[in-house]
């Protein structure tokens, strides 16, 4: 999970993505270990235990969130300590050089690297110390929001079907044509075949399910 800070959106839309397929892949494997003991187990049972399902994944992703944005703001933070406590500039460049992606750190000279380090270095202004805002909590809720509302029509069919066999297989239907359909726009996302990344996001999901319950999760 991206944790980091955006103005524009709380969730960028490789995250949405990313929480959606967890998510989906969290309540196939608690259907599909319904689905062993679908004759016992009456409709109004799984889709209790569906929903509870959903709601607690959708809690634990936001604590996840929560969790990855304080982890990379620690991170920035002792990035600025490392550099201010540096004991030459071109070992400030360096801390700086260190913690930039490889890409852009190839590219950056070391005139521009020493701009951004003078900068960093008397900006009282920054933090020094790693906290979570409010709109860090906004976006976690979103987070919970979002895993809900996308995991929830795997549960409908609990809701208007009587047969619990009948209600597990069309749920892990439903679950399995979202999969594809979330797969597909992580492919769009990142430039790959999006017909063969929706494929092979189902078959990676169901392989991660089976074993899953083969290992009695």
């Amino acid at each position: 999970m991206n944790a980091s800070s955006k103005p524009s959106r709380l969730l960028e839309p490789v995250e949405r993505i990313s929480e959606a397929l967890f998510g989906l892949i969290m309540v196939l494997t608690f259907t599909g270990t319904l689905s062993i003991a679908a004759e016992r187990t009456e409709v109004r049972e799984m889709l209790i235990g569906a929903i509870g399902c959903n709601l607690a994944w959708g809690m634990i992703d936001g604590i996840f969130y929560l969790m990855g944005t304080l982890a990379e703001k620690g991170r920035a933070v002792l990035t600025l300590l490392a550099l201010r406590s540096a004991p030459s500039p071109a070992a400030g460049q360096r801390v700086l050089a260190d913690a930039l992606p490889e890409v852009i750190a190839a590219a950056v000279t070391p005139a521009e690297l020493e701009t951004l380090r003078a900068r960093l270095s008397g900006n009282a202004a920054l933090p020094t110390k790693a906290r979570l805002q409010g709109r860090d909590w906004l976006a976690a809720l979103s987070v919970f929001a979002w895993v809900f509302v996308v995991t929830f029509p795997v549960a409908v069919p609990f809701i208007f079907m009587t047969d619990a066999d009948q209600a597990v297989r069309v749920s892990n239907a439903v679950a399995v044509a979202m999969l594809s359909v979330v797969g597909y726009a992580y492919g769009r996302c990142i430039g790959r075949n999006p017909w063969g990344t929706a494929a092979l996001t189902v078959v990676c999901g169901a392989v991660i399910v089976a074993l899953t319950i083969a290992l009695g999760g």
